[in-house]
């Protein structure tokens, strides 16, 4: 994988190419006062909130135990979130324009590992503060930001980037309908269901179908029209068979392979006994069910301070949540940690 085929997957590259047949988006760039906040640990609390300020006491350098204090006197501390006017603006006047709900992301990725932290555990947003809230829970977020070229094998300078926010127009999408596909000097060697966790009996009745639509419509839109020969793309196949691009991904093991190996994919041999057509994999029964990739981000560093007693700034904003909020955060979490439950 190299730098400049990490570069070609980012939306503002190639969604001029190929507007026509993906999700309606903007892009927006990213000041430098929003990226040092998402990139922020220290701060909890989420720009944009219609809420009270969160309180601390402030350190005196004691290393003896004492309580929180409620009161407004000189060791309580208002911590309060910092503010972008111009840009919440801009943010507020895309998602209007886009429909009211939105889907974000940066240039290349989405927040998918910090669904489980949002109250409807769903990544659609309606406001800056949403977005916030996933942006910042989110370590394949901190990965776009801080290293995105962690993979690449050239040893050449990082090519300078311009983080961006990515605001896609929100559209329900059952997850079985989702396909990544594999192309490899611009031949199409393999399509896996996107979702690997589940089984979809439609899926399995109708294989030959969803292929042939996907290999059309790769030969008909994609092939030789984007912008390197070695790339991953992820399709949406809708209930009357119209397949639409999603996303752009590297070939390379920064992109999860799902039913296949990178090993097989970059082995320089085909993974398929027809040459002419891809290898279609996807979950065959219940049996094979796999868990899902997301659950080990679902305990976060700041729910294991909190629950440890660590920091007590985090626990009285968690405290601010009203009951039915609470009692939900509680529930995903310990689902998380325990499916049984």
């Amino acid at each position: 994988m190299k730098k400049e085929q990490v570069l070609s997957c980012q939306l503002s590259v190639w969604y001029p190419l190929f507007k026509k047949y993906t999700i309606r988006s903007i892009v927006l760039p990213l000041p430098q006062n929003v990226i040092d906040y998402l990139l922020d640990d220290g701060t909890l609390v989420v720009s944009g909130r219609n809420e009270a300020p969160s309180y601390s006491r402030a350190d005196d350098g004691s290393d003896e135990e004492q309580d929180i204090q409620w009161s407004d006197d000189e060791n309580v501390t208002t911590l309060t979130a910092p503010e972008f006017p111009d840009f919440a603006a801009k943010v507020q006047e895309a998602i209007n324009s886009l429909g009211g709900s939105v889907f974000p992301k940066l240039n290349w990725s989405s927040p998918r590992d910090a669904q489980w932290i949002a109250m409807n555990s769903s990544l659609k947003c309606n406001n800056l503060s949403d977005i916030f809230l996933l942006l910042k829970s989110s370590d394949f977020i901190a990965h776009d930001l801080t290293q995105p070229f962690l993979h690449c094998t050239d040893d050449s300078p990082d090519p300078k980037v311009d983080p961006q926010l990515v605001l896609r127009k929100w559209c329900e999408l059952i997850p079985g309908g989702e396909f990544r596909c594999f192309v490899k000097e611009n031949k199409l060697i393999g399509i896996a269901q996107r979702d690997h966790t589940q089984y979809y009996d439609h899926v399995c009745n109708q294989e030959a179908n969803i292929l042939s639509s996907i290999v059309d419509f790769f030969g008909n839109q994609v092939q030789y029209k984007f912008l390197d020969e070695d790339f991953v793309f992820d399709v949406y196949r809708d209930s009357e068979g119209k397949v639409w691009l999603i996303d752009f991904n590297p070939f390379g093991e920064v992109t999860n392979s799902l039913l296949f190996s990178w090993e097989e994919l970059t082995s320089g041999q085909t993974i398929s006994k027809d040459l002419d057509s891809p290898v279609f994999r996807y979950i065959t029964s219940e049996m094979t069910v796999q868990p899902s990739p997301y659950l080990s981000y679902r305990l976060p560093k700041d729910f294991v301070d909190l629950s440890r007693g660590e920091d007590a700034h985090k626990l009285i904003d968690f405290l601010k949540l009203d009951l039915s909020q609470s009692t939900d955060y509680l529930q995903s979490v310990f689902l998380a940690t325990d499916p049984h439950l």
